[in-house]
């Protein structure tokens, strides 16, 4: 009896040994994952600067001076803002398409809890549509934009906080009715939205002919997210699309006809892929 006993005790400590085992490697893979990982401890970030197209303009160009992100944790000085090193200046925006996005800010912070992103435009912004600029007229209280950053979105890979600022020009970009005669022109009152990799899908493909100088949308009920085809070879992709079931409307310009691809389902991580859109007059 005292034999099994011990043989039995022997047993349990080898299970209890295996089960401690595969508990410590699973807990090591999952601190090594993208959110599991202590953001209560001091993080770098990197912001990138992406644009959702307008087909109104040629150029768009975005006086940059300021980026901050606001953390939860208030008991920081300047209410829980921290100023993030940026490449001041003015940037053409329509430049960032197709998936295509740059470095825009880099700094370290206190911990990785970021609540908010908050951008400062100076006042040199304007437009160029059909070879000729217009100044983008900025009230003094749209010069700051916010916008908020949902917990569930965090992304942090090696350590490293990763966002992208997606800078909406086509909502951005508004007619400005208060200049006397015909010197109506433009006004600026930014719309950005944060996104991540992680927490994000994205719609790709081509549309041909070039001639047809077309603009692709991604509707989602009233949410909608433009791209410009490549000049070249007429590829485009939308990034930042939160998953979901979308309409692609191809806006065909210079008399060819437009089309529209229905239920393209977009998923987290993942690429969709559209077979080649071929307009026709």
């Amino acid at each position: 009896m005292k034999k099994l006993f011990m043989k039995n005790m022997i047993r349990l400590s080898a299970m209890l040994l295996l089960l401690a085992t595969v508990i410590f490697y699973s807990c090591q893979k999952d601190v090594s994952g993208t959110n599991q990982v202590d953001i209560n401890k001091p993080h770098t970030v990197a912001i990138y600067l992406t644009d959702d197209q307008t087909p109104i303009f040629d150029s768009v160009f975005i006086d940059l001076q300021r980026l901050e992100v606001k953390l939860e944790d208030d008991t920081l000085p300047n209410d829980g803002w921290v100023s993030l090193d940026i490449r001041t200046g003015v940037y053409n925006i329509l430049r960032l398409r197709n998936g295509i996005d740059t470095l825009f800010g880099t700094g370290t912070l206190p911990n990785g809890r970021v609540k908010k992103i908050r951008l400062t435009l100076g006042t040199q912004n304007s437009v160029m549509k059909d070879g000729q600029s217009f100044p983008l007229r900025i009230k003094d209280e749209d010069r700051q934009v916010t916008a908020n950053l949902e917990s569930s979105n965090f992304e942090i890979n090696n350590g490293q906080v990763l966002f992208w600022i997606d800078f909406d020009a086509s909502r951005s970009i508004q007619v400005d009715n208060s200049g006397s005669g015909n010197n109506n022109g433009y006004r600026l009152k930014s719309h950005i939205k944060i996104f991540t990799r992680s927490h994000s899908g994205e719609i790709e493909g081509k549309v041909l002919p070039g001639a047809a100088d077309a603009v692709v949308m991604a509707i989602s009920g009233t949410d909608t997210t433009m791209a410009r085809p490549d000049d070249d070879d007429g590829e485009f992709k939308i990034v930042g699309l939160t998953a979901g079931t979308y309409k692609v409307f191809i806006d065909g310009r210079n008399n060819y006809n437009d089309t529209t691809i229905n239920n393209v389902v977009v998923r987290n991580r993942e690429d969709t892929h559209l077979p080649t859109i071929t307009l026709h007059q």
